[in-house]
């Protein structure tokens, strides 16, 4: 049940919990009971900006740190409004950090100023997120699996919605009400219309049109934070691959299809695409690659960096 609870929240993350129950068959007070003690182990529905959406530039850095200074680092990019999450990998001297910029004077600010006279930083590479093909920032692994036996809308029999959204083209501009909602829905995605209505200063009833035409028009999407290793998932990797121009979009598809992969876009660099994925283990992941990703056309290369530790995630500035 709780992946099932889970996954719904993915599809919808303000659907009400008597809702889900009808769709998975059980009733509404022994799933408030599992939504409880999910939330006790850290559960939350955050909602998100689309970066593409409102004119922002996504960006994916590949951080190299001397010698014991990668925690400084981290914790000093995570203080940053506009990284949305960072980890650490690779003996522990290399970070990944996601951010966004606004403007190109923002962007060089901070790839050919700031960063660069870190203490401790002794390279960086930027890429540009071109494509992401699992919606928002998706961080755990569930989105591919249904819930359910029929995995429907009791409420009208329709299938309920795939969580995969189309940007529809030009950029979205927000006022004053929308970024206090926006902030608010960063905090939690879950949160009450009166809650939501005493911070904007507007009615809920206004507040409800707002969320409606938010993500109506492709600007706000919800994400379920909950650390996979509390399901048994104790492996998380970053996938670095190179793929034949013409089959990047087909691969991309195809990882995003996949129940492992929490994450995966088109990027700029020696590697056109890259991915996150979240695994039992060491075999699990060895199988992945062998049967899995190796099967794909088109694939030249894959470099995998296992995560240490997750120091910042789900976090988007409003």
């Amino acid at each position: 049940m709780e992946l099932g609870l889970l996954q719904a929240l993915q599809l919808d993350g303000r659907a009400a919990l008597s809702r889900i129950a009808r769709s998975l068959g059980a009733s509404e007070r022994t799933l408030a009971r599992r939504y409880s003690r999910l939330c006790t182990l850290g559960l939350r529905v955050v909602g998100q900006l689309v970066p593409a959406r409102l004119g922002m530039t996504r960006w994916l850095l590949r951080l190299h740190c001397a010698p014991g200074s990668a925690g400084s680092v981290a914790r000093a990019l995570a203080r940053r409004p506009d990284t949305s999450w960072i980890s650490l990998a690779s003996g522990g001297s290399e970070l990944y950090c996601a951010l966004t910029t606004s403007t190109q004077h923002e962007r060089d600010k901070l790839l050919l100023e700031k960063l660069p006279r870190t203490p401790g930083l002794t390279s960086v590479d930027a890429h540009c997120l071109l494509r992401v093909f699992t919606g928002i920032t998706s961080t755990w692994y569930a989105s591919g699996i249904p819930f359910g036996p029929a995995r429907r809308d009791e409420e009208n029999g329709a299938p309920l919605p795939a969580p995969e959204f189309r940007e529809p083209p030009g950029p979205l501009s927000l006022d004053a009400t929308d970024r206090a909602l926006l902030a608010e829905l960063a905090k939690d995605g879950r949160a009450a219309l009166p809650e939501l209505a005493a911070a904007t200063g507007r009615s809920p009833s206004s507040v409800q049109r707002r969320l409606e035409h938010l993500k109506a028009q492709g600007a706000l999407g919800f994400s379920v934070d909950f650390a996979p290793r509390h399901l048994g998932y104790d492996l998380m990797t970053h996938l670095w691959l190179r793929v034949a121009p013409g089959e990047v979009s087909a691969v991309g598809r195809a990882l995003a299809a996949h129940p492992e992969i929490a994450f995966a876009a088109a990027t700029t660099g020696p590697h056109n695409l890259v991915a996150s994925g979240v695994f039992r283990g060491d075999h699990d992941l060895h199988h992945y690659l062998d049967q899995r990703v190796g099967s794909l056309p088109g694939i030249q290369s894959i470099e995998t960096a296992p995560i240490l530790r997750e120091v910042k995630r789900l976090a988007f500035r409003a």
